[in-house]
């Protein structure tokens, strides 16, 4: 949405079609912060590079910048851009003289530029002077006079800028900021960013994947407690340690993938790699939830319970940071993760560890981990891409995945057929036999699984999937009533 000032005049079309227009980067034509993210993609490709940076920044925030564009530059092509003021750039070009005028160094700026083809000249830090605020409004002035520019910003510190601007345009910020521009200059054009709620923030956090800590109370279950109440309560704290714990990591797993994420289909709409949220939020989040996570932990749960979270989430983050990027190593630490869940549910309660129960969520959770890449590859071919980029596979590996999940299915369904048969299915349960119904009903939704996989209508997650899909929740509560039987 834009809102032009009530000067609508042809005169003052033509006025200012002689002004130049300077224009801020970060968070204005990007969402996001290209310093951030070039901190952020630095420290991926060298976490030791954190070691040198407090030298470089005791040389002036300039030389930092400088010091880190030197190691790497972000892809324009992988930038959250405004579209919208994009569009209105577009409109502005040809009619005037266009600038970027930032403060992230040359080097980043350059790029930007080069890649977004609408800007005449580039104004940028240099490696001595930080081109922020007042110092930016100062180069401004000293280039085209006092009032002799409009400015397009969207921060406080731009307020330095507009006040020796002609006009202001207020981009990607909310009405305190363009009340305060107002103040200082003639508020030419707003234009809006995107909308931040509470709901945004619910899906940083994937607070709708907290489902799949589930599988913390599955011991529950099968250990026969779902009716003390003492068990209850341990099982959900142990749920809520998890749900901490778990969005700690997807914060980490979404900065980390900022990149990737971005040239996906459909994780690049995620809150981060649309740029909805900063990014230095998010860092601060991740420690604050994993401590959370684990003072609740250490004060109400035993002492295993607390060793099985921690050892979740070293996996978990080094999946994040490099074991995704392995083929078949990414898969069989998914179906560990998922397992370790079970593993963490056990020792909540205090109730021993099932071979069985072990060997079948391995079997079957390494199923689902190889329909998530299969369908994530069936995105890439039909995007006419050969992969997916931070994976080790190819659209030529598709036949094999399947292969291999559909094998790993079936394994979940035999080690489930000997359970039933087994001196312990029938110390558990009164009438075990009865327990032989699961395998036709765990046959029939791994089947189903698999075809929708196999024709490309299977989510990106394929727990997710089964706990929002009316079918699978008719095998499951068919699942239940046979264990209720058997009981």
């Amino acid at each position: 949405m834009t809102t032009p000032s009530p000067a609508g005049t042809l005169e003052a079309v033509a006025d200012a079609a002689a002004v130049p227009l300077a224009v801020d980067l970060d968070g204005t034509l990007v969402l996001g912060d290209t310093l951030h993210e070039s901190l952020l993609a630095a420290l991926r490709r060298n976490p030791f590079l954190l070691l040198a940076m407090p030298l470089w920044l005791l040389r002036g925030k300039a030389a930092f910048k400088r010091e880190l564009a030197r190691r790497v530059l972000p892809d324009p092509e992988r930038l959250a851009w405004n579209r919208p003021f994009l569009d209105w750039l577009r409109g502005q070009q040809g009619r005037r003289e266009i600038v970027l005028c930032t403060a992230a160094d040359a080097g980043i700026a350059r790029a930007v530029a080069d890649h977004a083809g609408l800007f005449d000249d580039v104004l940028a830090s240099d490696g001595s002077r930080n081109l922020s605020g007042a110092r930016k409004g100062e180069a401004l002035v000293a280039r085209y006079g006092e009032r002799g520019f409009d400015y397009a910003g969207n921060a406080r510190i731009d307020l330095a800028v507009w006040r020796h601007a002609r006009r202001a345009v207020v981009v990607n910020a909310g009405a305190g900021l363009e009340r305060a521009a107002a103040t200082v200059a003639a508020v030419d054009t707003v234009l809006p960013g995107p909308r931040v709620s509470p709901l945004t923030w619910a899906r940083a956090l994937r607070l709708h994947q907290w489902a799949k800590n589930l599988l913390v109370l599955v011991p529950l279950l099968t250990a026969h407690l779902l009716f003390e109440p003492a068990a209850v309560r341990q099982a959900l704290l142990a749920f809520l340690a998890f749900g901490l714990c778990a969005s700690s990591v997807y914060l980490l797993n979404d900065l980390v993938d900022l990149p990737a994420d971005r040239g996906h289909p459909r994780k690049r709409l995620r809150p981060f790699a649309a740029g909805e949220l900063p990014l230095l939020a998010g860092l601060a989040l991740v420690p604050l939830l994993l401590a959370a996570a684990f003072v609740l932990a250490a004060l109400a749960l035993p002492p295993r319970f607390v060793l099985a979270l921690a050892a979740y989430w070293l996996l978990t983050a080094a999946y994040t940071f490099a074991l995704k990027r392995v083929e078949m190593v990414d898969v069989v630490v998914l179906a560990m993760l998922y397992t370790a869940r079970i593993i963490a549910g056990t020792f909540a309660l205090g109730v021993a560890l099932s071979f069985w129960l072990l060997a079948f969520s391995m079997f079957l959770f390494l199923s689902l981990a190889l329909v998530k890449r299969h369908t994530e590859l069936g995105v890439m071919a039909r995007a006419g891409r050969d992969g997916a980029d931070g994976r080790g596979y190819r659209v030529s590996d598709l036949p094999m995945l399947g292969a291999m999940g559909i094998g790993s299915g079936l394994g979940a369904v035999m080690v489930l057929a000997l359970y039933v048969n087994s001196p312990t299915g029938e110390q558990l349960y009164s009438q075990p036999k009865a327990l032989w119904l699961l395998c036709p009903l765990l046959l029939y939704w791994i089947g189903r699984v698999w075809l929708l996989t196999h024709r490309g209508r299977m989510h990106d997650d394929p727990m997710l999937f089964a706990l929002r899909d009316r079918t699978s929740q008719a095998v499951l509560l068919a699942g239940l009533a046979v264990v209720v039987l058997a009981l």
